[in-house]
């Protein structure tokens, strides 16, 4: 690839993806040419502005943040970044961060990253963009460093004697959309362990066999999701009440409204449905 002729940027707004109206959803993941996005100039897009490398050697990746106050001129629309991800994964997984939907993602994860960095985390004064030549952020009052935050999570499809996968309905989820037991690994803690103990202590069961299977970066707002499989070794389905509101067993030929293509749970339940777990 050329990366001289990379000339775009990536525009966000919270946690919308800014692009002008006629963007057809096939080329969400495509830079906006900068004489384009000269359109929103002003108030909105000097909130913020940041070049980052890529991980995939495609060339550096140019992000900006437009203010939540600014209103968009009429011939632009803001995206959700989920629904974004979801319509522009048509082979249901995005895992490696590599590619166009890969740099959308990191350019997103920063975006975020460097709002929630504005201050010091140890004396409160205003952050600046690190001279180290590292992608960070330090303090001038005190020399602080503090880098891109990634939170590791374990998401895990467990299966039963019968072949049967375990499903669950988070409290948090729209509509009645059913997906798998998740959660963050804490201080201490291997993710083997991590996910006994999720599935423990939201669904009351045991499981056995536990194995890695994928990973995924999922930047809502600064995962790494990290894929297993499990097998139920024992217990009764008992959903905590508190996150997960119902929790069943389900069949191949029987089954709910799963979770968007673009994600690792996705991905996880197709290898099931494909008898390949």
């Amino acid at each position: 690839m050329n990366n001289s002729v990379r000339q775009g940027v990536y525009i966000f707004r919270g946690n919308t993806l800014v692009v002008p109206s006629d963007t057809a959803d096939s080329r969400l993941q495509e830079e906006i040419p900068l004489q384009k996005a000269g359109e929103l100039r002003g108030a909105a897009f000097e909130s913020d502005r940041f070049e980052i490398d890529s991980v995939d050697g495609s060339g550096p990746i140019q992000g900006a943040s437009v203010s939540l106050k600014a209103p968009l001129p009429q011939d632009w629309k803001a995206v959700p970044m989920r629904h974004a991800v979801n319509l522009m994964t048509s082979d249901g997984f995005m895992a490696d961060g590599f590619g166009p939907v890969g740099r959308l993602l990191r350019a997103f994860h920063i975006a975020q990253w460097r709002k929630d960095s504005s201050f010091c985390g140890s004396c409160g004064s205003p952050n600046r963009d690190a001279d180290t030549g590292e992608l960070a952020r330090q303090c001038p009052a005190c020399g602080r460093l503090e880098f891109p935050r990634i939170s590791p999570a374990v998401i895990t499809i467990i299966i039963n004697d019968k072949g049967e996968a375990l499903l669950a309905h988070n409290k948090k989820f729209a509509n009645r959309v059913y997906s798998l037991i998740a959660g963050f690994n804490e201080a201490g803690e291997s993710l083997e362990a991590t996910v006994a103990r999720e599935i423990r202590e939201e669904v009351g069961l045991e499981v056995r066999d536990i194995r890695y299977m994928r990973s995924q970066p999922w930047p809502f707002p600064n995962s790494l999701m990290l894929g297993f499989a499990a097998r139920h070794a024992g217990g009764e389905i008992k959903p905590d009440g508190i996150e997960i509101e119902d929790a069943r067993w389900f069949t191949r030929d029987d089954l709910p409204e799963l979770p968007g293509r673009g994600s690792v749970a996705r991905s996880l339940i197709g290898l099931w449905l494909e008898g390949k777990l």
